[in-house]
Order: C-alpha cells, then sequence, then structure tokens
C-alpha cells in the first residue's frame, strides 16, 4: 500500500493526544488490508478497497474516532469504537485487525432489498382532472409508481381545500407537459 502524504499532513495537524491514536490506526489498517488504497474523502483520511469506502479516521478538538463504513449492515459507523482520547481507549490489536479483515466481505454482500412501496389510491379530485386532460393523463399513467407517488403525496398533503385544487391544477398542467413533480431540480 503506498501511503498518500495528504494523510500524513493530516495527522501532523492534528492535536497532539490523536495523533498516536491515528498513526496507530493506520498502520493496522495496513497490516489488515494491504491492498487498500488511501485517499481523503469528506476532509478526513480514508481506506478503500476495491473502490469503495471501508475506514475513516477522523480527529476533533477533544477526541478522535474511527468510521467503519459498513454501518447500515454492522450498526457501526462514525464512532464505531467510541471518542478516543488515548491509545488505552482503543481495543486490543488483534480485535481490531480482525474486524478490518472483515469488511471486505461485508462489502460483498448484496444488500438486502426492500419490497416496493404500494401503489397510493389517486385521489378523485386529481384522476377527475386528469381524465379532463388527456396529455395529463397519458403523462402520468407513463410515469414510474415512485414519480406518480410523488404527485400524489403533494395533492394529499394539502391541508387546506385551496391549496389542495391549487396543486391539483398545477399537477396537471406539469403533467400535461411531461414534467415530474420535482422537474425543477432534475439539472441542479
Amino acid at each position: 500500500m503506498t501511503k498518500d502524504p495528504r494523510i500524513d499532513e493530516y495527522i501532523a495537524k492534528a492535536a497532539p493526544f490523536a495523533q498516536p491514536i491515528l498513526t496507530h490506526v493506520r498502520a493496522l489498517v495496513h497490516k489488515a488490508l494491504p491492498d487498500a488504497q488511501e485517499t481523503i474523502k469528506w476532509g478526513m483520511p480514508h481506506f478503500m478497497v476495491d473502490g469503495r469506502n471501508v475506514i475513516g479516521l477522523a480527529a476533533f478538538k477533544a477526541h478522535a474516532a474511527v468510521v467503519i463504513h459498513q454501518g447500515e449492515r454492522t450498526g457501526e459507523g462514525m464512532g464505531a469504537l467510541g471518542k478516543l482520547a488515548s491509545l488505552a481507549d482503543l481495543p486490543p490489536d488483534e480485535e481490531l485487525i480482525a474486524r478490518f479483515q472483515a469488511l471486505p466481505a461485508a462489502l460483498a454482500q448484496p444488500k438486502p432489498k426492500r419490497a416496493p412501496k404500494p401503489e397510493l389510491p389517486v385521489p378523485p379530485a386529481l384522476a377527475a382532472a386528469l381524465d379532463a386532460r388527456p396529455a395529463a393523463r397519458s403523462a402520468f399513467d407513463a410515469f414510474s409508481p415512485s414519480h406518480r407517488r410523488e404527485y400524489v403525496e403533494w395533492i394529499t398533503q394539502a391541508k387546506r381545500e385551496e391549496t389542495r385544487d391549487k396543486r391539483i391544477a398545477q399537477a396537471v398542467e406539469w403533467l400535461a407537459e411531461g414534467r415530474k413533480r420535482n422537474w425543477k431540480y432534475e439539472n441542479c
């Protein structure tokens, strides 16, 4: 593994208590994952395996942290090892090496697929407005369930009837032009 000089700079700029922690954990990552690549992401040192984030390091005013990027599956994440104020706060080296070595296998596991959300019923007022404008109805029916849901939720979340009616009129206009609910933000 080649060392990224930006990580050397990050460690050098860290508070004196954090420097030995960051240096030690970095060495353990090198030992556990010899093929990992070093980089800086989100302003912090990170280690990547096969182009995916695996471990990150962070130094704050009063503590340091280890980021384990498989948090969704392992229940870990920022501060997975707690707030580290000294080397004594770290688990034993063998335990850390084993945890780090297990991460690439966690990357290989596919994420569990979620069941699709059920289709929301179209409010009668929206259905009537769509039926009155065939171009709008055609566009609405051609959209994916998620895009239809955005329109239906927007309309049904209106608290006042006047607001709901304005949203229906606006939705029909946008749909007649073939626009998705959040079309304004698509090219940002």
